[in-house]
């Protein structure tokens, strides 16, 4: 039987890939405006993924101060291009400075401040290797319709919070934000275009590849 970690041991799996001075700076900026941003596990993943993947394009909702687009544009390739997308402008005025320090040529991050369900629409269709979702959590289910769209066939898409602060795992909690990802949970567990996995990494990373269909 598999029991549940220690703290100790959850505490070194999260903080077993350590952050540098930039994404501690990152934080601190986050802190200042509010921001909550992706944890040492969680961050981790995302340059996981995007090294696996080989990303060249990648899409972002919620861009924050820049701490989990720094880890994508860490695990993307050389030439590879983050798309962001975030409501507050100063949020990503921030995440340039971020970027900026990091060394990351301009070029390679393309910031759009807007509603993500008015700028998702505007790209394009399965041009995208990984989709990071951590915005407004009752818009999951619809960023999830939005990502299997963008996505090439063998992409991935990722939601932060997906275990909402020991929320979706108690049927008693019945708040908006834990309805929606609990919903996001069970479509992305039973679609069939789908091979997904959830990880209790930070407050939960729900992972998905887009599977390759055959023409029809």
């Amino acid at each position: 039987m598999v029991t549940a970690p220690k703290p100790a041991s959850w505490t070194y799996s999260e903080e077993y890939v350590a952050e540098d001075t930039v994404l501690a700076n990152a934080r601190a900026r986050a802190d200042e405006v509010g921001v909550s941003a992706i944890g040492h596990g969680g961050g981790a993943a995302l340059r996981f993924l995007a090294s696996v993947l080989d990303a060249r394009a990648a899409v972002e909702i919620g861009t924050g101060t820049g701490v989990s687009g720094l880890w994508i544009l860490r695990g993307m390739r050389p030439d590879g291009v983050l798309t962001s997308v975030d409501t507050e402008a100063e949020h990503q005025r921030l995440a340039k400075e971020t970027f900026t320090e990091a060394g990351i040529a301009s070029q390679r991050a393309r910031l759009i401040p807007g509603a993500a369900l008015e700028v998702l629409p505007r790209l394009t269709d399965g041009h995208y290797d990984l989709v990071f979702a951590d915005g407004d959590k009752q818009e999951y289910p619809e960023y999830l319709a939005e990502a299997l769209r963008l996505l090439r066939p063998g992409g991935v898409v990722v939601f932060d919070n997906a275990l909402w602060h020991d929320k979706v795992a108690d049927p008693a909690q019945r708040d908006p934000d834990t309805i929606a990802i609990r919903e996001l949970c069970r479509v992305v567990n039973e679609h069939e275009s789908l091979v997904p996995v959830l990880l209790p990494v930070g407050d939960g990373l729900l992972v998905a590849k887009k599977e390759w269909t055959p023409e029809t």
